[in-house]
């Protein structure tokens, strides 16, 4: 993937040239392998290209047979060989995954975008008629802005350090939406079953659903070039290694790079997830890179992660930085992308706030919440903490695929019933749980979910916390409202990011591009009112989940509120499907 930037409807001239380059100059992170600008009188088109598939001639902006249509993209098309199949009339520039965009709008017009397999973001200028469209991926895997000027300018930007500067609004561009200059509108093209919260019915399938994530991973083993997998220990970075593992030999990756696949860990010492991650490594034969920091080294690199990530949202900037510290460690053994476990927390009901959940209409809305909600935090994260160091972070449980599969699923199945030995996400580690032919040692099958600023070190987010009440003091607390009136911090943590925020990204745009509201161990403001007790213990962190997690916070000592024996519940037993899985 890569960065991009255009700005349409300006005007046309050499010092509008410049300043398009010195902004794209902004996002050269995430494109380090080059840079390309086109102009078409009033519109510029540029490109920072990170070089995944054919590195030798797949350079941006990309173009048609007679190069009346131009475009700009960030994104891997999954898909893109079968595409071309489909596009017998049309001869391609190049062997690039993206070359098929333009010659798929000239087929099919705007509605061509629901048949792309992949993640991206793209700009297509067409240049018979002065016309543009802008489209998202799904979910939102890969991060866009959409700003207007005053002079009547359009801009787009892959981050909002490429724009904000220029424009007098700006916000999120929404993510499976489609804007067209025709209708001056947005409109969205990706329109799942899931998406309008009606409750689903169908039964629960363990190998369909296997299956189905199973393909999610392997199509994402698409490359020309070196990459790992990031493993925490934790189940669904361990599926995703087990899957790549098994099925990597079977693949073209295999045939440039070895089927010896790299995994990489990062953590605080003695973390649990290194000592996780080690042990799955270890059983799945990977060659395993463990990257250690300090608290003090996270501290240091706060101002650098939320330049980079664009938000003050505590729970994402928490997660941010050992990943942003990660990536660039991995970035430098010449790794240019990774594939990652983000999404199935959002799609199974995984947070551990979801034991509270009080029926299976509530669990399953919550998810939709969830999904929804992603493009502002984990993929925010994945895409921003890893691109700062031009490092690519693939998701396959967020394919579009396995989500329809997962969540038509009749959510009663994912509820958690502790007195039925049901932990969270079940129904994905039994999919998994296979005597014959295991994926993983059960007792990391059935592991309980830690969120992965915890499993870092539970003293990261507590030195974080002590850290910011060294340079917040009650009186600025108290006055906060009157400071920040929009998503007002009611923390000395919050406090300090927003400070730091506000300092790179002044505009009333950008603030408001952060979400907001009420939320205990990444819950929506929705499901706090789950539990009466968490009004009173608003925290994103995991162990907030009083009466769940293990090492719960310790602020109430009642019986209600006691953690839960998991080892007594976790189903080592757990009905086997003894079936090998054939690719």
């Amino acid at each position: 993937m890569c960065g991009i930037l255009a700005v349409l409807c300006a005007e046309n001239s050499q010092a509008k040239r410049v300043r398009v380059l010195e902004l794209s100059r902004r996002l050269k992170h995430r494109g380090p392998d080059w840079s390309g600008l086109h102009q078409h009188g009033d519109c510029y088109l540029a490109h920072q290209r990170l070089a995944i598939v054919d590195p030798a001639s797949g350079d941006q902006p990309l173009f048609n047979e007679d190069k009346s249509l131009i475009v700009t993209v960030n994104g891997e098309i999954y898909n893109h060989e079968e595409l071309r199949k489909q596009l017998p009339n049309h001869k391609f520039r190049t062997g690039s995954d993206c070359d098929v965009i333009a010659h798929l709008y000239e087929e099919h017009g705007e509605n061509f975008v629901d048949m792309l397999d992949g993640i991206f973001s793209f700009v297509l200028l067409d240049t018979r008629d002065n016309t543009f469209i802008v489209a998202r991926d799904a979910i939102g895997v890969t991060s866009l802005y959409i700003g207007w000027g005053l002079d009547g300018s359009v801009w787009i930007s892959s981050e909002m350090k490429g724009l904000n500067d220029d424009c007098e609004h700006f916000e999120c561009f929404p993510p499976g939406h489609l804007y067209s200059s025709k209708d001056r509108a947005f409109r969205r093209w990706y329109n799942p079953p899931w998406f309008s919260e009606t409750i689903p019915s169908a039964p629960y399938d363990p190998l369909a659903l296997r299956h189905a994530f199973e393909k999610a991973v392997i199509k994402r083993l698409m490359t020309d070039v070196p990459f790992g997998v990031l493993l925490s220990g934790g189940l669904d970075s361990s599926l995703v290694a087990s899957i790549t593992s098994r099925y990597l030999a079977t693949t073209k990756a295999a045939e440039q790079w070895g089927s010896k696949l790299h995994s990489f860990c990062v953590g605080l010492e003695g973390s649990p997830d290194l000592k996780a991650a080690k042990e799955v490594a270890d059983y799945l034969g990977t060659v395993h890179h463990e990257f250690t920091f300090t608290v003090q080294d996270g501290i240091d690199a706060i101002e650098d992660v939320i330049y980079h990530v664009e938000t003050y949202d505590v729970t994402t900037i928490r997660a941010s930085t050992p990943m942003f510290l990660m990536s660039r460690k991995i970035k430098s053994l010449g790794v240019k992308w990774v594939i990652s476990g983000e999404g199935s927390d959002e799609i199974f009901g995984g947070y551990l706030y979801f034991h509270k959940a009080p029926n299976k209409e509530e669990f399953h809305r919550e998810t939709c919440r969830k999904i929804k909600a992603l493009y502002q935090y984990d993929c925010l994260r994945a895409n921003k903490s890893t691109f700062a160091w031009g490092l690519e972070a693939r998701v396959p449980f967020l394919d579009k695929e396995f989500i329809n599969v997962a969540m038509n699923i009749d959510p009663e199945n994912k509820m958690i019933k502790r007195d039925e030995g049901r932990m969270e996400k079940y129904i994905l580690r039994r999919a998994f749980d296979d005597e014959e032919h295991p994926y993983l040692p059960k007792h990391i099958l059935y592991r309980q979910k830690e969120q992965f600023s915890d499993g870092v070190g539970y003293s990261w987010i507590d030195g974080l916390k002590e850290h910011a009440a060294k340079h917040v003091t009650d009186k600025m607390i108290f006055n906060a409202a009157n400071i920040f009136p929009h998503n007002t911090p009611t923390t000395k943590e919050a406090y300090y990011y927003r400070m730091i925020f506000e300092r790179f990204f002044p505009q009333n745009s950008a603030r408001l591009t952060v979400p907001g509201g009420a939320s205990v161990a990444c819950s929506t403001a929705k499901a706090v009112e789950w539990d009466a007790a968490w009004s009173n213990n608003l925290d994103p962190s995991g162990r907030a989940a009083l009466g769940v997690h293990l090492s719960a916070y310790d602020n109430q000592n009642n019986l209600a509120n006691k953690p839960v024996e998991f080892e007594k519940i976790i189903p080592m037993e757990a009905p086997s499907l003894g079936v090998a899985i054939q690719s």
